[in-house]
This record gives structure tokens, C-alpha cells and sequence, in this order.
């Protein structure tokens, strides 16, 4: 191996809580990102300077000979347990409810365009299940155009002050610009969710930073006027991974405490139906980035694009597929539109993985 080499890791043969202890105590398995779900394989691969790529794939065993093959930081990254945030646990998997208080929406045509009308509903969606709303004001989705921050503000501002003063325990503000992400923290969100992963606007690190928040960074090739315009990669899976290691990095560097980093692929940010696929079938790769993992693919175009390009309030079995995929490979956050549907899905996906009843 060369210094210009880069190896990544990714997780196989994952195995559903019930059987993990057992699995791991008999040291047929790893812990992924600090359980309830473990891993009996891993798939080690290497790409070198020139593009080549080469992978093998090896079963686990002991600890010391796994940090061994894997280093220490690698070993840490993919088994350690992630801290928790707004005291919600990484050892299950939770809901952020989408609340797009925009006119132009792709999801909801504009429904929570009203103020006091989104405040109900992520209201609701929290009653339902929800462990995080997320609070947009500006359309990320393909071809949308850039508002002004003031417009931004005046329409998340209030939702977000509202749904804090109704009591809603964890608030996020989806958002690209960093006078936005500033009072949107100063009226009470938890979270800073950014498509552009802190990169859209140069004082956004800083404030991120400043505002000491958990904070989600997004992979996205291009912008929303111009990212589904023949999107291009070397191997979709691993130069996503590479552009949020360098930007987990950055982050770090500028003082953002890295137990505060969530990553998240982009689905449909900048990718094809094939490199969607591709994304969600490699998911569990992205663990090796120490992170809890968000995974937004709920209603997204790839899904209609597979099924005769039904409508996107039509995708919500195709939905709750791309959903199973992922929590199937110990994704912690799952940004859904559906937050009913989900939760109940999500309750017995969960129930049957641990071998859970109530009789």
C-alpha cells in the first residue's frame, strides 16, 4: 500500500439485535457504532492514487487482531458507541419529521407555507412519533431557486419559536446560510441540518462552531438549480464517503466537536437512480467515519423513477423499503415525510429484530 492510497471499510453479514450478543460474546462480531446490530464481516477496500480499486472481504474476529488489520482509529470508528444527542440514544433509530414551510415544497406543494399551520402540524408529527422536526425555508429540491435571508428567516423563525414554546424536545433548521442557522439557534433549535455540509456559506463553520449544536453535514454534487444535470462520479460510494471525511475533518479543525457530527449521503442530492441505489446498498461504509448516520431518502424522485414515476405523495411503500435498507444497517436517523406511517413501520421493523412483545 502506497501513502496515496485510501482504505475504506464496510461493515457485512450485519446481524439483527437478537442474535448480536450472542454473536459478539462468542467473538464472531463487532459491535456497529456501539450496537444494538453487529457485524461479522467487513469488506476492506482500497483505492489507489490512479482510481484502481481493489476489495477483499475478511470474517471478524478478536479485538486486538481486528485493530491489528483495521488500525485503532478504524476499529474505533466502526464498533464505539456514538454520544448522545437531545438526549436521544444512538442504540435505536429515530424519526425527523419534515416541515417544509415553503410555497415551492416537491413533497407537500406548500401545505405549511402558513406559519401557525406548520407550528400544528410539526406539533402532530411529534405526537405521532417524531424525535426531531425539521424546520425548512428554503427548497433544496432540483431546479429551486435561492431566497433571500431575510424571507428565510421570517418563515422558519416563527415555526421554530412556536413548536419550542409548545414544548416539541428537538428542533432542527434546515438551512444553507449562516445568519439563518444563527437565529434559528438563538430562538431554540437543537439542531443545524445543511445540505451544502457547512460549505454554501464561509461564516457558517464558525457559527456552527459558536453555537456548540449538533450539526448534519450533506453530500451534494452541485447546487439545486444545476445537480441533477448528468451528475458524475469515479465510484459513487466511495468519493461521497471521501467528501465527508474531508469535511468531517474541516469541521473538527474548526472547532466543532466531532461527537456533535451527523453524516448524511445526500439521496438525491447530485445522483442518479444508479448512484441512489448504489448508496443505500453500501450504507453501512459510511460508519467508518466515527458519525451517526442520517439517511433522507423518504419520497425522493428515484423512487418514481422505479415505479412508472408515480407522484411523490405516492411513494410510500417504496419509501419504507429504502427505510428497512437502512435501518438494516444501523443508520441512527431517518428524515421522512410520512411520520405516522414510519413510526408504526419502524415499531414492528424493530420489535421483530430484537424479538420483542408485549405478551
Amino acid at each position: 500500500m502506497t501513502q496515496d492510497d485510501r482504505i475504506y471499510l464496510r461493515p457485512m453479514g450485519i446481524l439483527d439485535p437478537s442474535d448480536a450478543g450472542r454473536e459478539i460474546e462468542a467473538g464472531h462480531a463487532l459491535p456497529l457504532a456501539g450496537g444494538p446490530r453487529a457485524f461479522t464481516l467487513l469488506e476492506v477496500i482500497r483505492r489507489t492514487a490512479t482510481g484502481l480499486v481493489r476489495r477483499r472481504t475478511i470474517r471478524v474476529t478478536d479485538d486486538a487482531h481486528m485493530t491489528r488489520l483495521v488500525g485503532e482509529e478504524g476499529y474505533r470508528n466502526l464498533t464505539q458507541a456514538r454520544s448522545a444527542m437531545c438526549d436521544l440514544t444512538m442504540a435505536r433509530p429515530h424519526v425527523m419529521g419534515v416541515l417544509n414551510v415553503t410555497p415551492d415544497s416537491f413533497s407537500d406543494g406548500g401545505r405549511f407555507a402558513d406559519a401557525d399551520t406548520a407550528i400544528t402540524e410539526g406539533i402532530a408529527m411529534a405526537k405521532s412519533g417524531a424525535h426531531i422536526i425539521d424546520v425548512g425555508g428554503e427548497s433544496t429540491r432540483p431546479g429551486a431557486e435561492e431566497i433571500a435571508v431575510e424571507e428565510e428567516c421570517a418563515r422558519v423563525i416563527p415555526v421554530i419559536e412556536g413548536l419550542v414554546a409548545a414544548g416539541v424536545p428537538c428542533v432542527s433548521i434546515d438551512t444553507r446560510k449562516a445568519r439563518v442557522m444563527e437565529a434559528a439557534v438563538h430562538a431554540g433549535a437543537h439542531i443545524i441540518n445543511d445540505v451544502s455540509a457547512l460549505t454554501f456559506d464561509e461564516e457558517s463553520v464558525s457559527v456552527a462552531a459558536k453555537a456548540g449544536v449538533p450539526v448534519v453535514l450533506m453530500h451534494a454534487q452541485g447546487t439545486p438549480q444545476d445537480m441533477q444535470h448528468n451528475p458524475t462520479y469515479e465510484d459513487v460510494v466511495l468519493d461521497v464517503y471521501d467528501h465527508l471525511r474531508e469535511r468531517v475533518a474541516a469541521c473538527v479543525e474548526a472547532g466543532i466537536d466531532r461527537a456533535k457530527v451527523i453524516v448524511d449521503p445526500g439521496i438525491g442530492f447530485g445522483k442518479t437512480v444508479a448512484h441512489n441505489i448504489a448508496l443505500l446498498s453500501d450504507l453501512s461504509v459510511f460508519h467508518g467515519l466515527g458519525c451517526p448516520l442520517l439517511v433522507g431518502a423518504s419520497r425522493k424522485r428515484f423512487i418514481g423513477a422505479l415505479n412508472d414515476d408515480v407522484p411523490a405523495d405516492e411513494r410510500l411503500p417504496g419509501s419504507l423499503a429504502a427505510l428497512k435498507m437502512a435501518v438494516s444497517q444501523g443508520a441512527q436517523f431517518h428524515r421522512v415525510h410520512d411520520v405516522a406511517e414510519v413510526v408504526q413501520a419502524l415499531r414492528i421493523t424493530e420489535s421483530i429484530a430484537h424479538n420483542l412483545s408485549k405478551d
